[in-house]
């Protein structure tokens, strides 16, 4: 069984609190690095430790953790989704993992889901320790794809508003306006829909994960462009995803428009199966592994 150490190291928002999923201390040469990380607001008890011990089992140090401002780590705002702070601490990973003394020194992978996927090729574009990227069932959008999520021009230009007055709130009193990540009852919520994964305590409904949303993010979240990124990755990379998962023409769309080898491995579920479920999760860590096996 993989080794688990609990860890922490410091990103721009403060202590970052992680857990290092180590192989079985019977290899010749030291196992190759991981970064894994989880959906937009997501904790690291929920898909990202699955996916790291999934990897370690395999035969890699992999690494999940609280981004800034959820769960266990520091930062604030709380609950405050940014890509381009999700990038920075993927960098403080990093740097992390380069100084443990149980990684062989050599090249970096990183795994994203959901979300992750577009805070990891952000990372994986500007950075050049990164050598292999897998995308477990990956929301990449953009401005179409946006428009097409949530209700057109005017639904973007509605979230644009209350991002705005939020964040005129928070820079006068220091409040954070909140609403619900998942609700089946709140329109207003992130997502507003009854979602299992999220709602449910025996999966993803856990007590480290706030189900709250920073109105105020809406602006960062909107404004990036995930597949203008694409071209600016070269780096071998995996797809792993399904029709009937989210956004599936954004992910194509990535795929076409990246600057390396890539590989696309399409399979079947619904976006919330690769978080938790069998088959989508022993499928998708298995291609990632070896996706990983022939790049780094």
């Amino acid at each position: 069984m993989p080794v688990r150490e609990q860890v922490s190291f410091v990103g721009s928002k403060g202590k970052l609190a992680g857990n290092l999923y180590l192989p079985e201390a019977d290899a010749a040469t030291a196992p190759a690095g991981v970064l894994v990380a989880g959906t937009w607001t997501s904790v690291k008890e929920q898909m990202a430790d699955r996916y790291a011990q999934a990897l370690a089992a395999r035969g890699y140090a992999a690494l999940s953790f609280d981004f800034s401002g959820y769960g266990e780590s520091e930062g604030t705002p709380r609950d405050y989704e940014s890509p381009a702070l999700k990038a920075s601490d993927l960098c403080a990973a990093a740097d992390f993992l380069a100084d443990h003394p149980a990684i062989a020194d050599g090249p970096l992978g990183v795994l994203g889901v959901c979300a992750g996927a577009m805070y990891a090729s952000a990372f994986a574009a500007q950075d050049a320790r990164v050598r292999s990227l897998a995308l477990i069932a990956p929301w990449l959008h953009d401005r179409r794809i946006c428009e097409e999520n949530y209700g057109g021009p005017e639904g973007i230009a509605a979230k644009r508003e209350v991002a705005a007055e939020a964040r005129r709130a928070y820079e006068e009193s220091g409040e954070v306006a909140y609403v619900p990540v998942v609700s089946g009852s709140d329109p207003e919520a992130a997502m507003p829909f009854d979602i299992d994964f999220y709602l449910n305590p025996d999966r993803g409904g856990i007590p480290q994960w706030s189900n709250r949303y920073a109105l105020m993010a809406w602006t960062e979240w909107l404004d990036h462009d995930a597949i203008a990124v694409a071209p600016r990755v070269s780096v071998p990379t995996l797809l792993v995803h399904s029709e009937d998962a989210a956004i599936p023409d954004g992910a194509r769309r990535f795929h076409a428009a990246l600057a390396g080898p890539a590989e696309f491995l399409w399979t079947e579920g619904i976006q919330f199966d690769f978080y938790d479920q069998e088959p989508q999760v022993r499928l998708a860590a298995d291609a990632a592994a070896e996706h990983f096996a022939r790049t780094l």
